[in-house]
């Protein structure tokens, strides 16, 4: 699939882009006519296209190391993040260090670093940041990664405004999404089908969905769109009290 977006000649920096909707983020870049390099914190094949660097984005030598190597940056997209689910009342401060650390930190490390780069260059660059739909709702199981996602949010908007007018920084609140991981985290026996039905749209949305926003952000098309944060969650979650609702007038609540 050939985008009608053009970006030719730029690189682009995705952060856990092997796997996931770090995935689909680039091959929408490569679509796009990028140079892409990924990074994750093991080594795995490269994506067709790539390249791959093995760096983990909590490590801020390792962070230093990795941009160090890279002459320029037109465009970084902050993808890598996530959390297990757990029960906020026992989990260990060291997890949520960690947490934290990766959804939150992590990105603004390497923003930094990104920012260097562009702030040098003639034509600047843009930051795009992977948050959540978790970051303005309540997020039982996974209560210190939403909190780091409304972080970002929050980031987002100042980094914006600082780093302007050179760099562009966005974010994109990211609702369900369909990966490898899908069913081993709801299960295979039909909850899938089940949860899609109460997204607008009737689905989750594909990983290279994801990637068609961040390429728009990046792109010139987007030359006026800073501290934005975009929501890609197919139209939102129904409320809980129009399912109660239904089930009153069935008679069955």
């Amino acid at each position: 699939m050939v985008l009608p977006i053009d970006l030719s000649g730029r690189v682009a920096l995705v952060t856990g882009g092997a796997r996931g909707i770090g995935l689909g983020i680039t091959h929408a870049l490569l679509a796009a006519g990028a140079d892409v390099v990924t990074c994750s914190r093991s080594e795995v094949d490269p994506v067709a296209g790539t390249t791959h660097r093995v760096c983990d984005v909590r490590d801020p030598d390792a962070v230093a190391d990795l941009f160090s190597s890279i002459d320029r940056l037109d465009v970084l997209v902050n993808n890598a993040g996530g959390a297990p689910a757990t029960d906020a009342a026992t989990a260990s401060p060291r997890f949520h260090d960690k947490i934290v650390g990766l959804n939150l930190l992590a990105p603004l490390l390497c923003s930094q670093a990104a920012n260097a780069l562009m702030q040098r260059q003639e034509t600047g660059g843009a930051i795009v940041n992977i948050s959540s739909i978790s970051a303005h709702r309540p997020a039982p199981t996974i209560a210190a990664y939403a909190a780091a996602k409304a972080g970002l949010d929050s980031l987002t908007t100042s980094l914006a405004m600082e780093w302007a007018p050179k760099v562009r920084v966005n974010a994109i609140d990211v609702g369900l999404c369909r990966t490898e991981q899908t069913d081993d985290h709801y299960g295979d026996d039909g909850s899938v089908a089940v949860i899609e039905q109460t997204i607008p749209l009737g689905r989750m949305a594909r990983p290279e969905e994801v990637g068609h926003v961040v390429a728009f952000l990046a792109s010139d098309l987007a030359s006026y769109v800073s501290g934005a944060t975009v929501a890609c969650h197919g139209g939102g979650e129904t409320p809980a009290f129009l399912a109660v609702q239904h089930l009153v007038s069935k008679g069955l609540a």
